[in-house]
């Protein structure tokens, strides 16, 4: 049956784009801020609502990489770490790095099991193809976090081939430090298969922003995972262009707020953040996917929140909207979230 836009069970409009003054487009999504004891401080639409949470789950699937052992067994710096948890741009800081630590281990980019496709990062796609050169596994966005499952792997004993099919040891240990993590037991759950081949759970929005509440200050963990936590936290926060890249909101974002936040995104419109400073977790989901939508929501439920707070005023602008250009390079409009600060039940 089709969705009602109606029906006060619709997702309200959380992201417009104007052109002109005149709003142009409309992005309805939903949005939740959870605190340490798993309760709700803030909601907007359906906060229950399971979702596939895409490349925003990576800093909990590097849990397994840290709390094994195998990080310090192969001696990852920080820099690694936030690689295992990023969705880079493939640009050459990117792609060395993680081509020298699989060769490190022992294993070349042939072992990478997440497909290939050009680096998103146009003037290092250009760079490749003015080269001559195609695209390997190593420049998917994803190729970070599969070194982290095949260190993972050798440092465990386990297959490297095949790492990941659900039923392979690597992803079963993911998949019950997510439960764990998230709060929920996955085994019923929906599940599909993510761009770079894993398995991916549909999980609802308030247990992601549980998730990354607790990543901050993960002191009700067991102490090998609260320790993996605080060092994957340290270790995004402190290296953000390892995380995305040039220009990318997840690299912006860190840098403005100085080690304060943690964020991450996903596909399809997902995008969660962790801030230790106020034991919460934000996760947002825009209903079409919009990327851009999901920036905005999500530094816009930070504001609400009082993170963007001693910003000087254009870094904080330049979070809250994005600039709509023309061919000329003229704005035309922005991106942008007026409605947040009328949203109910913050605090």
């Amino acid at each position: 049956m089709p969705l009602d836009l109606d029906s006060p069970s619709a997702n309200p409009v959380l992201v417009e784009v104007t052109r002109g003054g005149v709003v142009e487009s409309r992005h309805r999504g939903t949005a939740v801020v959870v605190d340490l004891e798993g309760r709700v401080t803030a909601r907007w639409g359906d906060y229950t609502q399971p979702v596939f949470p895409r490349s925003a789950i990576k800093p909990v699937q590097a849990l397994l990489l840290v709390e094994s052992g195998a990080a310090q067994a192969f001696d990852l710096a920080d820099r690694e770490v936030a690689l295992a948890c990023s969705s880079h741009g493939g640009e050459p800081g990117h792609v060395l790095p993680i081509a020298a630590w699989l060769s490190r281990i022992g294993l070349g980019i042939d072992a990478l099991e997440c497909g290939t496709h050009w680096p998103m990062h146009d003037l290092s796609a250009y760079a490749l193809a003015a080269e001559g050169l195609a695209p390997s596994a190593i420049h998917n966005n994803c190729s970070g976090k599969h070194a982290g499952f095949l260190t993972a792997a050798l440092h465990l004993g386990f297959p490297i081939r095949s790492y990941v099919q659900p039923t392979h040891p690597v992803q079963q240990r993911i998949l019950g430090i997510m439960e764990q993590v998230c709060g929920l037991r996955l085994s019923a759950a929906p599940m599909g298969i993510d761009g770079c081949s894993i398995p991916t759970f549909a999980i609802p929005l308030e247990n992601l922003a549980y998730a990354f509440a607790r990543f901050g200050v993960p002191d009700d963990l067991p102490p090998a995972r609260a320790m993996a936590a605080r060092r994957i936290f340290k270790s995004m926060v402190e290296n953000p262009f390892e995380v995305a890249g040039t220009g990318r909101y997840c690299t912006r974002l860190m840098q403005a707020l100085g080690g304060r936040v943690m964020a991450k995104t996903g596909a399809e419109g997902v995008y969660c953040a962790s801030l230790p400073e106020y034991g919460l977790g934000v996760a947002v989901k825009i209903d079409d996917g919009a990327s851009r939508a999901a920036e905005i929501l999500i530094a816009a439920v930070l504001d609400h929140i009082g993170a963007l707070d001693g910003l000087d005023d254009a870094t904080r602008a330049g979070l809250l909207e994005t600039p709509l250009e023309n061919r000329r390079g003229l704005r035309v409009g922005e991106v942008r979230s007026p409605a947040i600060g009328l949203a109910p039940g913050l605090f």
